[in-house]
């Protein structure tokens, strides 16, 4: 991967910023942030704009039952210890059985359904408006400052890939958080030099089968 394509750095900046990264990659960038002053610029950056979403909260007082909670944890109280039974009992066997089995069927199942690209959707101003995740067979989107929709319109999702030729995904949800189920000819559309755009449409979408509306949002989609 280029890493010094400055659409790439960023997108993937603000991922790491937000917090989008799996595991395996996020060690990757940290490794990358070590000898990149820039990179580490860009991921500054993207926090000190995270953060202004989130200055406008009025803080909460924590729950008496959370303080409870932390001092019994802090200061356990003697407790009652039944006599001790042969560990490998049946019910412990049993147990032990299912507990496998969890943990390979939800194994299978993350490594089945992990993403492949994920994109950063930013406004005109360059404010992070929303993230958006590629899977197998469907997109998730998750709103950080989407604008209000009037109620008759709807926010519709495009892949503009390298002929500049824009093809829909689908309408997002009102919340603007969720799923979009991609048809296997828009699954062929997404690569890591897609470009992803929002724009404003009539209920239910484009009557035209093109943007129609203002476009609102726009990022380049970064293979994982």
């Amino acid at each position: 991967m280029n890493y010094l394509e400055p659409k790439r750095r960023r997108a993937l900046a603000a991922d790491y910023a937000i917090g989008l990264m799996p595991s395996t990659a996020r060690r990757r960038f940290e490794g990358l942030l070590l000898d990149d002053p820039g990179l580490r610029a860009e991921v500054a950056k993207w926090q000190e704009s995270l953060v202004e979403l989130t200055s406008s909260l009025a803080p909460e007082a924590v729950p008496e039952r959370v303080w409870l909670n932390i001092v019994a944890r802090i200061e356990p109280q003697r407790l009652h210890v039944p006599p001790r039974r042969p560990f490998w009992s049946g019910t412990r066997v049993a147990a032990l059985a299912c507990t496998l089995l969890v943990a390979i069927i939800v194994g299978v199942i993350y490594n089945r359904d992990t993403p492949a690209f994920n994109a950063v959707l930013v406004a005109d101003n360059a404010q992070p408006a929303l993230t958006l995740q590629a899977f197998e067979r469907y997109l998730k989107v998750e709103p950080l400052a989407l604008v209000s929709v009037q109620a008759g319109r709807s926010l519709e999702l495009w892949a503009i890939p390298a002929d500049g030729i824009p093809v829909s995904l689908g309408v997002l949800p009102d919340s603007g958080r969720g799923r979009v189920e991609l048809s296997a000819r828009q699954r062929e559309l997404l690569g890591a030099k897609t470009t992803i755009a929002v724009s404003l449409e009539p209920r239910g979408g484009s009557p035209s089968g093109k943007p129609t509306g203002p476009i609102l949002y726009k990022g380049q989609l970064a293979s994982l």
